[in-house]
């Protein structure tokens, strides 16, 4: 077990001990756990149980994040913990987002080990991902500063949810995220999350005012989150929120976990959601989840030409030098090397 820094939670005589790192602020009794399942109080202090003991590790495209404009074509060492703060109900990944580390197969893999595998296997990059990378902050934290001083950059995969305070520090050894906005509905985040969306707002706002390369992805639910008005308002507050050159790929839903009993994404919906995307004034709307993974081109917004082409994860053809476009010379927004 790892001790967490007393920054991120405080003792109290009444409620035991209050965690401050994501806003559940979980209150937890001497030998309770909290939502996360990561977490302990044992004898009066705050313990990790997801430090060191990542659940999956290995090395992806860094388009499967997704990430589109983030050092395209480039492999990156992917790790995650047992663990989340969120209990969506459409969790592709429950099974080891929705038990602990003490309930699943672990690896031992220090934060040294992990920035060793990515040195030695030439990949650039380090994401936090699968599951939510804020139940193992403190892992996550001394990897992305080890991993700073090594040369490698640093993803976080999220739901955005997480507290002001342990952002704030994380952010110097960030370069880039990718956040989870379900919806700009409320209610919706309560019913199919079990959390709250301001804090999420919240985080993409500091992200985007603390120049930390942002993409957005947005999943299409039957009946939950595929109104087209609440999206023409998710897509309004991103424009409004300047987010207007920050990627927004729209996932395709498939049945799973405690949702298995709705249908797929209607492909019509897709379409119709990605048009209202763009006519809101998003300039990088990307499609995934659909036959021939739908439209995953990058174009230039000056001259319309496609400079990055994509199949899947594979880059097919990227007419772009140092984020420029090649036909016409305008610059792109993205982290290019």
């Amino acid at each position: 077990m790892y001790k967490v820094p007393e920054k991120y939670w405080e003792k109290t005589a009444e409620q035991g001990i209050i965690c401050r790192i994501c806003p559940h602020e979980c209150r937890v009794k001497e030998g309770g756990i909290g939502v996360c399942r990561t977490r302990i109080n044992k004898e009066g202090e705050w313990y990790s149980l997801a430090y060191g003991n990542p659940c999956s590790a290995g090395i992806d495209p860094v388009e499967k994040k997704p990430l589109y404009h983030f050092l395209p074509g480039t492999r990156i060492l992917s790790i995650a913990t047992a663990g989340c703060n969120f209990h969506c109900l459409n969790c592709q990944n429950w099974t080891i987002s929705q038990t602990g580390p003490k309930e699943s197969q672990q690896y031992l893999m220090t934060p040294e080990q992990v920035v060793e595998s990515a040195l030695q296997n030439h990949v650039p990059s380090i994401a936090f991902t699968y599951t939510e990378p804020t139940v193992f902050y403190e892992y996550m934290f001394d990897t992305a500063v080890l991993a700073r001083s090594k040369g490698l950059k640093t993803v976080m995969i999220s739901n955005g949810y997480i507290n002001p305070a342990p952002l704030a520090a994380l952010i110097p050894y960030l370069d880039a995220a990718n956040i989870d906005l379900k919806s700009l509905d409320d209610a919706t985040y309560r019913n199919l999350t079990g959390g709250r969306l301001q804090p999420v707002l919240d985080t993409l706002l500091t992200l985007k005012k603390t120049g930390v390369w942002t993409e957005i992805t947005h999943l299409v639910i039957p009946q939950t989150t595929d109104d087209p008005e609440h999206f023409k308002a998710l897509c309004q507050w991103l424009v409004d929120n300047g987010f207007k050159d920050n990627p927004l790929h729209i996932s395709r839903f498939f049945p799973t976990y405690k949702l298995e009993h709705l249908s797929p994404t209607p492909i019509a919906t897709m379409n119709r959601a990605r048009d209202i995307a763009i006519d809101a004034g998003l300039q990088y709307v990307y499609v995934g989840n659909m036959p021939e993974d739908g439209d995953s081109h990058t174009y230039c917004p000056q001259c319309n030409q496609a400079v990055i082409k994509r199949h899947r994860y594979t880059l097919q053809q990227v007419s772009l030098t140092n984020g420029a476009c090649n036909n016409c010379g305008t610059s792109l927004p993205g982290v290019w090397c």
